[in-house]
């Protein structure tokens, strides 16, 4: 008599207050109340910044205002402000114009953006009476570092972007004698650290050559870099600084977008970074079928960490599609098609078992004693103003 056998299916075990698991690429773990360490590290550092005092905060703002406003560049701008049309950057700017500040607005157009997503960024610079500047990187550089990433087989496709806007935000301001950048990533709903591998290191510009070395067909000359080099120009010799404004208010997402639609005509684009058609794709499609993650877990914790969502509507949420079948199909038909592929080398590329990042090499592997050196020098020199003040 044949018996069938048992297969029993692991089921991973969720954290009581967020809805992180112990699943793919993460390290997360649970105390004895079942709370995750993510939500322990988030608590940590909210201490510090988001539940001090509103007092506490306002003067920190008011203080670095004060600041920026009294540095302005040769071209009389007091600071650079990266806008994708999304809601954090979008509410940045906004903001930024109540505060009185004069940035310069820039905008990073690698070939992926949504319609809504421009119309946002035409909308905001035109009410608020901001100078626009468009960089738009060579497509065809790009679009062999982007694929030269799928064919990798790991698992931050947004690599090349982010590295990308950050080594153009550093290089306008640069050359335009500005000195600081304002970014919108915030604690509130972009939590910047965890037990998790689902982001890759975004300024890893030896991770991004050895990567394209080995995968891609055509040379780089045009695209910008934010290496360690580069990095140590830009924030040690040129003095530009980033800071995080968003950090000192209190920033709810909902009602941001709120405010942003009743003032400024903006439009919501959906999931969160889906201004970008490929970001949208990727996220929504990609990652859960190759990765068998659904970055929703985070976005929905993060918002549930700063009071934002509950657990049950997080939960709900999450038993929703990433977005509309239909739609999916429609962005991977788009986006096969400006990459070159066909259908059935797509499908060989989500197969392809996963490789992490650091097995093509990284920064820290190549510059570890420079880098070694330049921390315990930082240190010091940080220990030595700490007394003198």
């Amino acid at each position: 008599m044949n018996r069938k056998k048992q297969v029993k299916e692991y089921t991973y075990t969720v954290c009581k207050r967020c809805i992180l698991n112990n699943g793919p690429l993460t390290y997360t773990t649970f105390d004895d109340k079942g709370i995750c360490n993510n939500c322990r590290n988030f608590e940590a550092l909210a201490k510090k910044t988001l539940w001090i005092s509103r007092n506490r905060n306002n003067k920190k703002l008011k203080d670095i205002l004060s600041t920026i406003k009294k540095v302005r560049g040769r071209s009389g701008y007091d600071c650079i402000l990266g806008l994708s049309g999304g809601a954090d950057s979008s509410y940045l700017a906004y903001m930024a114009h109540a505060w009185g500040l004069h940035p310069l607005v820039v905008h990073f157009d690698n070939g992926w953006n949504s319609e809504i997503a421009v119309k946002n960024i035409h909308a905001i610079v035109n009410k608020l009476g901001y100078d626009l500047y468009t960089y738009v990187i060579d497509w065809d550089e790009f679009r062999d570092i982007q694929l030269a990433y799928v064919k990798a087989s790991v698992i931050d496709l947004e690599v090349p972007t982010d590295h990308f806007i950050y080594a153009t935000l550093y290089e306008i301001a640069q050359k335009r004698g500005i000195k600081y950048i304002l970014d919108g990533n915030n604690i509130a709903t972009e939590f910047p650290g965890g037990s998790w591998k689902w982001n890759y290191s975004k300024i890893d510009l030896i991770n991004l050559l050895n990567i394209h070395k080995k995968f891609g067909t055509i040379k780089l000359r045009k695209f910008p870099k934010l290496g360690l080099f580069q990095r140590l120009y830009y924030q040690h010799i040129a003095r530009i600084k980033t800071v995080y404004l968003l950090n000192y208010v209190d920033y709810n997402k909902k009602k941001a977008k709120e405010t942003l639609k009743k003032e400024l005509g903006w439009k919501d684009y959906g999931g969160k970074h889906y201004e970008s058609i490929f970001t949208r794709f990727y996220q929504g499609y990609m990652l859960p079928k190759k990765f068998n993650i659904d970055k929703r877990r985070i976005h929905f914790s993060n918002l549930i960490w700063s009071g934002q969502m509950t657990r049950r509507e997080a939960l709900r949420e999450l038993k929703k599609p990433t977005y509309s079948k239909r739609d999916q199909e429609l962005d991977k038909t788009y986006v096969l098609k400006k990459f070159g592929l066909h259908s059935e080398e797509f499908e060989k590329m989500m197969r392809a078992p996963i490789v992490p990042h650091e097995v093509y090499g990284t920064e820290d592997q190549k510059y570890s004693l420079l880098i070694y050196i330049l921390t315990r020098v930082m240190r010091i020199s940080n220990s030595i103003k700490k007394k003198v003040n």
